[in-house]
């Protein structure tokens, strides 16, 4: 019923679940997830990533370096565009700029994205793209690096409504998170409600974000349908219809098969 656009499973906390990774994801499956993309923000998470989605039907993977990792955890075009030969890596990130953590060589920052795009287009493969304080500069750096040749999603959106446009017009998705289901998050809800359902995924981010009633608690998996009950709720339309619509944009974007 829901597709996870956008998890980190691998860092969750599986006491829950007695340590079982085949519990955890059959209780997801059960839940109504059919399907999750399972994120890298390093060499050591996008090779966990690959073998997390080897080894299930239900994962698939990304490979990327975030913006917020360090130098030495960098990613080489060559290595992004070697490990997205595998048959189940989906998508190149996630990628971006975050000026919010980090206020010093913003020029690496900045030449790694570059980096990620052209390394998307050379193996046609979307972006997952992490954006925080930085709009003019994402924006920017998108348009002059050919982005919409890849497209992608802008994933855990934030920012306003102008930045959504300038992504959607590059042909990029809008994602939310659990971040918009939270009570202060108006201004997010608002841009929630205006971004056409066509262009827009669903994710959790988890094991960060949990939604409500769970903020700030582990998130996991199967608290996406959480997320797709507030823009239900945002743009008065039930709650399949959201699942439906945006499990297949995801579906459409990255080439996944449930």
């Amino acid at each position: 019923m829901y597709i996870d656009s956008h998890c980190h499973p691998y860092m969750l906390d599986l006491s829950g679940y007695d340590n079982n990774l085949d519990r955890f994801f059959n209780e997801t499956k059960q839940a109504g997830v059919d399907a999750l993309l399972c994120v890298a923000v390093d060499m050591p998470t996008a090779k966990k990533s690959i073998e997390l989605a080897e080894k299930y039907n239900c994962v698939y993977a990304s490979v990327g370096s975030h913006p917020s990792e360090k130098k030495e955890d960098d990613l080489s075009i060559a290595e992004i565009v070697a490990l997205a030969a595998h048959k189940k890596v989906v998508a190149i990130g996630e990628t971006g700029l975050d000026y919010y953590y980090n206020k010093d060589d913003l020029g690496v920052m900045q030449q790694r994205f570059r980096d990620h795009i052209q390394a998307a287009k050379q193996v046609k493969k979307p972006l997952i793209i992490h954006t925080r304080d930085a709009r003019e500069d994402t924006i920017r750096i998108m348009q002059e690096e050919r982005a919409d040749v890849a497209g992608g999603v802008m994933h855990c959106f934030t920012e306003t409504q102008a930045m959504a446009d300038a992504a959607m017009a590059l042909g990029f998705y809008i994602s939310f998170s659990g971040i918009v289901t939270f009570k202060n998050a108006k201004e997010l809800q608002a841009v929630a409600k205006a971004v056409p359902l066509e262009k827009m995924l669903i994710e959790t981010d988890a094991p960060y974000l949990a939604p409500m009633p769970y903020r700030g608690k582990q998130n996991e998996p199967k608290y996406v349908k959480y997320v797709a009950e507030k823009i239900a709720e945002l743009k008065q339309i039930d709650v399949e219809i959201v699942a439906k619509v945006t499990s297949e944009n995801c579906q459409k974007l990255f080439g996944m098969r449930v």
